[in-house]
């Protein structure tokens, strides 16, 4: 994958596209099977309108430069999320945003039609379930719906699950600006296994489920498709082969994998789509539904000490009064304690600012923990969901 960084870069220089293919495609060409190469990753969802801009005048540099050095089997593409779609639901209704749709998304359908190429989507169902769980059936977002169907009041489609509901989005945006027929591959999709306590849902079981089910749906013979494109193969990725645990962000970016990184299963699956009875039962779920307690935010087991007083002081400096019991006079003001210091201000900071985009992580020096670290006449603030 080109990196996103170098995009812009590769749009105004054919030399830099050129270097870039010498570098990391001709030393392993063809001895490795490289069949479609992607230009950045969810590029559209940058708030930065020059990086948008540059997006398809790089994928082009980049497939000339591809020719012009011999490359004549590669395809080229991008990686888009949901969020590049103004509208969604039905799917009939989908439909790219405006800010994107003519400027960058009919002529990167145009350069992807012309040169035979698909279009590459990141499609979670987890994450359109855990942002309105109220309204969307979990049985219906990991396959598992025996009686939860969706139709689509414009079509008369059926949906049985929200992955084809998701896909087929992307068939009618297409179809929206003239590209009916372009084919789409899914270059991520999965289910996290575990996750922070207050991200629902995340948990092995539900990660199993979805995990073995989609790949039931993508291994079937013949290709089962989705109701606006029965019977199409649809080629994709389940993300991710190991949880990545030095992975930044939300617990859940850490957990997507099959495997722990000693290499160890995290649950039984076979990608053949074959299998249907696995021998070890998967544990039940536990936080299917969101956390009812208190939350707090706090330094991390075995966090590195050194880069704590870094972390302590970006969190008071946030304003809203966030550090003022640790401040002398304070009720949690224990100046030889460092570690209790960083973890009120971690608390205090995350339940100040969280509902505007603010995390407890603090690049892995923070954690959640439903224990109360309070004492005394020192309250820690909290979150409650």
């Amino acid at each position: 994958m080109v990196p996103n960084e170098l995009i812009v870069n590769i749009t105004k220089s054919k030399t830099l596209s050129d270097d870039w293919i010498r570098s990391n495609i001709l030393p392993f060409y063809p001895s490795t099977k490289i069949r479609y190469l992607l230009v950045g990753n969810e590029i559209l969802s940058s708030p930065d309108s020059e990086l948008k801009s540059s997006l398809v005048p790089a994928m082009r540099k980049i497939q000339r430069s591809l020719k012009t050095l011999g490359v004549k089997k590669v395809k080229v593409g991008t990686t888009l999320a949901m969020d590049v779609l103004n509208s969604s639901f039905p799917p009939s209704s989908g439909e790219f945003r405006s800010d994107i749709s003519g400027s960058v998304m009919k002529p990167m359908l145009q350069f992807l039609n012309r040169t035979k190429s698909f279009l590459f989507v990141d499609v979670y169902p987890y994450f359109a379930w855990a942002q309105d769980p109220a309204h969307v059936n979990l049985d219906y977002a990991i396959f598992e719906s025996k009686n939860v169907t969706v139709l689509d009041p414009v079509t008369n489609l059926t949906y049985h699950n929200l992955f084809d509901q998701m896909i087929d989005a992307f068939v009618f945006a297409m179809k929206r600006l003239g590209y009916p027929d372009l084919r789409i591959w899914v270059a991520e999709t999965g289910w996290p296994n575990n996750g922070d306590y207050d991200q629902i849902g995340a948990n092995v079981y539900n990660a199993a489920t979805y995990n073995r089910n989609v790949v039931k749906k993508l291994a079937a013979e013949p290709p089962v498709g989705t109701p606006a494109r029965p019977g199409k193969v649809l080629p994709s990725f389940v993300f991710a082969l190991y949880n990545e645990n030095q992975k930044t962000g939300p617990g859940t970016e850490r957990h997507f994998g099959l495997l722990h990184p000693n290499g160890s299963h995290v649950y039984e699956i076979e990608l053949s789509g074959k299998t249907t009875e696995y021998e070890e039962p998967l544990p039940a779920p536990e936080n299917n539904e969101v956390y009812k307690g208190k939350i707090w935010c706090v330094v991390a087991k075995g966090a590195n000490w050194t880069q704590l007083g870094d972390a302590l002081s970006y969190a008071c400096s946030q304003g809203n009064n966030t550090c003022d019991s640790i401040k002398p006079g304070g009720p949690c003001h224990k100046p030889d304690l460092t570690i209790l210091h960083a973890s009120y201000a971690f608390s205090s900071y995350w339940a100040s600012f969280r509902k505007i985009g603010g995390t407890c992580y603090f690049n892995g020096l923070a954690t959640q923990t439903i224990k109360d670290p309070g004492y005394g006449r020192c309250e820690f603030p909290s979150v409650t969901l």
